[in-house]
């Protein structure tokens, strides 16, 4: 058996064992990228290796689990592997979440402790190396913090289906004591509880550094029933929920080579112009982050669509000339 065929194996056991309904063929087939018949293949050589493989009846598929895991050589991690988690958890100290970096490091010494010492040995100068060969370019922009205590609460509130209570503070609001229903978190440049309306069903976003008072109260409350958080997550440019919109933008070719491998936004398509530029259309709301986005671009961005768009960067535009002015006096 080729090493990319022994690799893919393995992945799929790792799979098997680590989904707790089974996989189905179907699955094997999206997952592993390969045909049915080649799933079929796959499947039957897990039975053959891994004799502890159930078969779980599901109508009208079926599906295959490995019960109790695997080995510790087959899961033992790369340096590679143990270097992003490190990774990880250093860049979210970076930007002020230390509770976040904390689980993160307290799961990186259980993955070490798990592994044979003899294993561990052998990844140490490799991983030492890739850690000091490598760190994080600190950005400009909001440290994205929250109290530890506002996310337990959150969470414990997601996890129960309760509804949070809260007081939300806004610059130039009088704070409110809000009681939503909780939907989920969103981290970013800033971290965001996103909940909804408990009568209209409405859903709404609100900064956890703004959040104080924070407490699961007593009672039901469960998200709408079509609601889904990545797709919410997706319709906007950044975090920030309005209007869909149709945007239209065209890259002069000076910028085309970058505007190409650039991800604009999940919904994204690109037409290469003859001129060398390129279009590029995608539906999103968030307009205002969207232009302090193009001011990066300079001249390179040119704003087709939507009319919204344009007037949004016309006035964030007068507003730094207004704040330039105000500099110079």
């Amino acid at each position: 058996m080729r090493h990319e065929k022994a690799g893919m194996m393995i992945e799929l056991a790792r799979r098997m064992a680590a989904s707790a309904e089974g996989l189905t063929l179907d699955d094997i087939v999206r997952e592993m990228g390969v045909g049915r018949r080649t799933a079929e293949r796959m499947r039957d050589a897990i039975l053959d290796l891994y004799p502890q493989t159930e078969e779980v009846s599901d109508w009208p598929h079926k599906r295959w689990r490995i019960r109790g895991g695997l080995s510790a050589f087959e899961q033992a991690p790369t340096a590679e592997e143990l270097v992003e988690l490190t990774r990880a958890a250093q860049g979210l100290r970076a930007t002020g979440e230390p509770g976040r970096a904390q689980a993160l490091e307290s799961l990186e010494r259980k993955l070490k402790s798990a592994i044979r010492s003899t294993t561990l040995n052998r990844l140490a100068p490799d991983l030492e190396a890739l850690v000091r060969a490598e760190t994080l370019a600190v950005q400009a922009g909001p440290r994205a913090s929250a109290d530890e205590a506002v996310l337990a609460e959150v969470r414990q509130a997601v996890l129960a289906g309760q509804p949070l209570g809260f007081i939300y503070s806004r610059p130039g609001a009088e704070a409110r004591r809000r009681v939503m229903t909780p939907c989920g978190l969103m981290f970013g440049r800033a971290n965001y509880l996103v909940a909804a309306e408990p009568d209209s069903g409405t859903i709404k976003t609100f900064r956890l550094d703004r959040m104080s008072a924070v407490k699961a109260e007593p009672g039901v409350a469960v998200p709408p029933a079509d609601f889904d958080l990545q797709v919410f997550a997706g319709q906007s440019f950044g975090i920030y929920q309005d209007a869909i919109e149709d945007v239209v933008l065209k890259i002069t070719p000076e910028g085309a080579a970058e505007a190409r491998v650039w991800r604009w936004h999940p919904t994204q398509s690109l037409e290469d112009q003859p001129d060398g530029g390129v279009i590029v259309r995608f539906r999103a709301s968030g307009m205002r982050e969207l232009a302090w986005h193009l001011f990066s671009w300079g001249r390179q961005a040119i704003i087709l669509a939507p009319e919204r768009l344009k007037t949004v960067m016309a006035e964030e535009l007068a507003a730094a000339q207004a704040a330039l002015d105000q500099s110079q006096t």
